[in-house]
């Protein structure tokens, strides 16, 4: 039993990644000022957990930094922090209110948008390949300045970003038969 779990982890993990790729690559093609790159991120940690919800985010921001957009690599620890977030902050597939989403979505954006506002200032100066970078750069005119810029667009992209993939994931979530999610909830780490 516990050797046929690793599969089917494996198996959910390989899928959260390509999951990863396909969102991020439709939002870098279309200039979206959200994301969509951390979708199956999230549903490895609501599944599985904090620690598990680490793994695909990085392995499809090696992949996608490889293949599509270099920027992706320098954002792991983005990745690593969103997955444990979720995984910390979500614990619950049956609360999927309109204001359960949207506080959770809050709660798991604020850490995690001021690590990548970090990143973006400190490597990047404000200029990444999302479709946020033109408001970036408005708003460093102001005297919220560079970091400070970062920061709020960050925020409101990922928290966008976030509220619409925890709903979709809490959606197929629970389109899962639950035999499946049994399999997943009781060795939750």
């Amino acid at each position: 039993m516990k050797k046929t779990n690793s599969v089917y982890k494996i198996c959910l993990i390989a899928l959260a990644v390509v999951i990863n790729i396909i969102g991020g690559n439709i939002a870098l093609w279309l200039h979206l000022p959200i994301y969509l790159d951390s979708m199956g991120t999230i549903l490895i940690a609501i599944l599985l957990g904090p620690f598990y919800g680490m793994l695909p985010n990085v392995l499809s921001g090696f992949i996608f930094g490889l293949t599509t957009d270099i920027y992706s690599l320098y954002y792991a620890p983005v990745g690593i922090m969103l997955g444990f977030m979720t995984g910390m902050i979500v614990k619950d597939q049956k609360k999927t209110s309109v204001r359960h989403l949207a506080l959770q979505a809050l709660w798991i954006s604020i850490p995690v948008s001021l690590l990548s506002a970090c990143i973006t200032t400190a490597l990047f100066g404000g200029i990444t390949s999302s479709g946020s970078t033109v408001l970036v750069q408005l708003l460093a005119k102001t005297p919220l300045g560079l970091m400070g810029s970062c920061f709020v667009v960050q925020f409101v992209t990922d928290y966008i970003d976030r509220l619409i993939s925890l709903w979709l994931m809490m959606m197929v979530i629970q389109k899962l038969p639950s035999s499946i999610l049994m399999r997943f909830q009781q060795n939750k780490i």
